[in-house]
């Protein structure tokens, strides 16, 4: 048996890394996935800076650019913690100049406007390339290629993928914020990219969010999720339960998990497949209205069951 002094440290105290540190990222990207992928860049050591457009004409002085300033100051907190930001009229000359002046020393420029729009600003990529060629480029947008152009939200991608049932909205922003995580994958591609090509050119990569609601869609498409699925609701140890005094969240997938789960409701478990029998539902369903909250917590502790309660 492994002594205290030979048992290795935990990874989780293992100082984070920072595989970014040294590269320098702009961004022109406005709301939650732009800044999101900052966020997530900044964490891995990127030295990231955001050029907001100026605040609406009567808004109080020091008011953001970005609408996610103005409607949500803690979030726009959180997300901007570390980051320099700036304010820049693109639409100027003098906004331009500072632009291009920033881009000089940067490394990955960071966008959210449709094609049409960067190229007014000047910003489509032949023109960015040919004044910046070291400087890549990393554009999200709503959807790919031809669709780029379309107007669209996290919701209507969510939708377009199947990701909205019944009038109720989702849980989270769950395109903006998987858009997000493939911005800032697409950023460490760029960098790899070029420290392996090793030719100091830039490249161009388009981040679609109705591509990353696809991505979530997944398991929905492969019917895992749908209500005849394994993690749909077919699995009855893989559901949420109304307790004695709240509800409670069981993911007793595993034969392991699931076999602790029906010792404690008292159903025989023949085989994995008792799972899908309904008698086994109405019988865990009982036992769990049964239990508080406080009981089903030490249950899961002592017998070793994945579950979450939630009172009230």
């Amino acid at each position: 048996m492994a002594t205290a002094s030979t048992v290795p440290p935990s990874p989780a105290a293992a100082p984070p890394l920072k595989p970014l540190r040294g590269v320098r990222v702009l961004s022109l990207a406005l709301n939650l996935p732009g800044p999101g992928a900052l966020m997530r860049l900044r964490a891995m050591g990127a030295t990231c800076t955001k050029a907001e457009p100026p605040a609406p004409r009567g808004m109080p002085a020091g008011t953001s650019g970005d609408p996610m300033g103005q409607y949500n100051k803690g979030a726009y907190t959180t997300l901007h913690a570390g980051i320099k930001v700036i304010s820049v009229d693109l639409k100027t000359d003098k906004g331009q100049a500072a632009l291009h002046k920033a881009l000089e020393r940067t490394d990955v420029l960071l966008s959210s406007f449709r094609p049409s729009a960067l190229e007014k600003l000047g910003l489509g990529w032949k023109t960015l390339h040919k004044r910046h060629p070291a400087l890549s480029h990393v554009a999200i947008v709503g959807a790919p290629g031809a669709r780029a152009e379309e107007p669209g939200h996290d919701l209507t991608y969510l939708a377009d993928n199947g990701l909205v049932t019944g009038l109720d909205l989702p849980a989270t922003l769950f395109a903006d914020m998987g858009g997000a995580l493939m911005a800032s994958e697409a950023v460490l591609k760029a960098v790899l990219a070029q420290r392996l090509g090793k030719t100091g050119k830039g490249s161009f990569q388009e981040v679609a969010l109705s591509e990353a609601a696809a991505w979530l869609a997944l398991p929905r498409h492969w019917g895992l999720t749908l209500p005849g699925g394994a993690v749909g609701g077919a699995h009855a140890g893989y559901k949420v339960y109304p307790c004695k005094d709240g509800r409670v969240a069981v993911a007793a997938l595993e034969p392991h998990f699931a076999a602790a789960l029906c010792a404690a409701a008292g159903v025989p478990m023949a085989s994995l497949m008792t799972l899908f029998a309904p008698a086994t539902h109405a019988a865990i369903a009982a036992f769990l209205l049964t239990q508080t909250c406080k009981q089903l917590d030490r249950l899961g502790v002592e017998k070793d069951i994945p579950l979450h309660t939630m009172g009230g």
